[in-house]
């Protein structure tokens, strides 16, 4: 038993070790981790403690508050909605921002740091905890700024950018979103117009929303331009906003006729919204949302966006049917003539059923014709043919539904100006449409699994 003992007093000694290293030495240095880490933040908060901001510059003073469960909001100079990116952008750059130096505490100058006349003051609420941070000139290398802390008079190089703090105004920090929806919420859109009316209805359907149009006419919209619209919509955002006041009463009046109303019905509830443009020489454009609301200036170019005719928000797919709607389908072109079948196990040809073809090669034809849209309108109606080679078309497609009739039928005929003249199905009149089909239908020998390879 006496040769152990060396071995035994080796395996105190290293357990005293341990135990003070673990409950003397560890203490020690996360203690001085965790005061060299406060050391370098500039405020000693968390952001979800904070629960005001004042905010001062040379344009005025904004006050911020955050009541419990509820989003920011802009309690002073006026009440109203704050904008949540602003604010949880500033919010972040002070709470992660770091001391990079303490320059100087209790300075007997500010002005070398551009302190005495500091461009910005905040003050952070944190319960009943609260600092105050002056901000003052650009330090000597990029995105740095000088600051004065409060709460011990002392002037630190911080990483602050100089972005996040210099010229912030009630407008940086008010909501400047005119709407407030989700797309997927959004059930009807209605767009009216000095003369006419518009309105959408959204038909839900895996993997995407469908739209049709139900005023003035029944039928399919477009899709994309429909959600088009809506991203426009969901971000109409202001320039410059109007509060009521002179300069607001003095507009007032020439706003009486809105190039459009657009109301949305999301949520079970109607957002709406209307454009003016009073004076198109002058290269402004205004929007309300409440006619005793402020006035919201906003960009010209919105007027274009959201004024949208008829033609622009249908389903401008000229043939008329959906492909899986499809029982036949005959291509007629002047080279030749065939009748694709269209069954459980992909496409076949009519006059050849025993013939296997190439069905990705079907499918890429039958998804070009169906999908082909018109890019320009020539004519409302259709009337005389003849001027536009549909009299005798280059190109015509019939497709024949399940239930034995026609569903659609799409013409092609003369070239003019890098477009093709067109006749379909869904929408009545004279269209043009891009030329690539003409080059993209295959002969029936290249549609033959056995036969040779033709061009994509």
């Amino acid at each position: 038993m006496a040769r152990y003992w060396p071995t035994a007093l080796l395996a105190g000694v290293l357990a005293g070790l341990g135990l003070y290293l673990y409950f003397v030495e560890l203490p020690e240095q996360r203690t001085e981790l965790v005061t060299a880490t406060q050391a370098k933040q500039i405020l000693p908060f968390e952001q979800a403690q904070i629960s005001a901001l004042r905010v001062r510059s040379h344009s005025g003073e904004v006050v911020l508050s955050q009541p419990p469960g509820r989003p920011w909001g802009i309690t002073a100079p006026i009440q109203t909605d704050a904008d949540q990116r602003q604010v949880q952008a500033l919010l972040r750059a002070l709470v992660t921002g770091k001391v990079s130096r303490l320059v100087e505490t209790h300075p007997v100058s500010l002005t070398p740091f551009g302190l005495d006349h500091p461009s910005t003051v905040v003050t952070v609420t944190a319960g009943d905890r609260e600092e105050t941070l002056s901000i003052g000139d650009a330090g000597p290398l990029s995105s740095t700024l000088y600051v004065l802390r409060a709460s011990d008079e002392a002037v630190l190089l911080t990483d602050l950018a100089p972005k996040d703090f210099l010229n912030r105004t009630l407008l940086s920090f008010r909501r400047k979103e005119l709407l407030q929806f989700n797309q997927q919420d959004t059930e009807q859109l209605r767009l009216t117009y000095p003369t006419t009316e518009i309105v959408l209805h959204g038909i839900e359907e895996k993997p995407k929303k469908k739209w049709r149009i139900r005023y003035p006419i029944e039928a399919e919209a477009d899709r994309t331009e429909v959600q088009a619209l809506l991203f426009r919509l969901e971000d109409l955002k202001a320039l410059a906003i109007i509060d009521p006041g002179p300069e607001r009463d003095k507009l007032t009046p020439s706003l009486t006729k809105p190039k459009v109303k657009v109301t949305v019905h999301a949520a079970g509830t109607d957002q709406v919204v209307r454009l003016f443009q009073p004076d198109p020489a002058s290269g402004e454009a205004y929007a309300q949302t409440n006619p005793d609301g402020p006035i919201y200036k906003i960009s010209p170019s919105v007027i274009k966006e959201l004024t949208k005719d008829l033609f622009a928000l249908q389903d401008k797919r000229l043939l008329g049917v959906d492909t899986g709607d499809i029982a036949l389908l005959s291509i007629k072109t002047r080279e030749e003539q065939y009748t694709l079948v269209h069954d459980r196990d992909g496409w076949m040809l009519e006059d050849q059923p025993m013939e296997k073809l190439r069905q990705d090669v079907a499918d890429l034809l039958v998804s070009r014709i169906v999908n082909l849209p018109a890019e320009e309108r020539v004519l409302k109606q259709v009337g005389p043919l003849a001027p536009y080679g549909l009299v005798a078309p280059v190109a015509e497609f019939v497709a024949t539904g399940k239930d034995g009739r026609v569903a659609g039928r799409l013409a092609l005929g003369n070239q003019s100006g890098g477009l093709v003249y067109a006749i379909g199905h869904r929408i009545p009149g004279v269209f043009q449409v891009r030329p690539d089909l003409l080059t993209q239908i295959p002969s029936r020998l290249a549609l033959l699994a056995n036969g040779p390879e033709t061009p994509p």
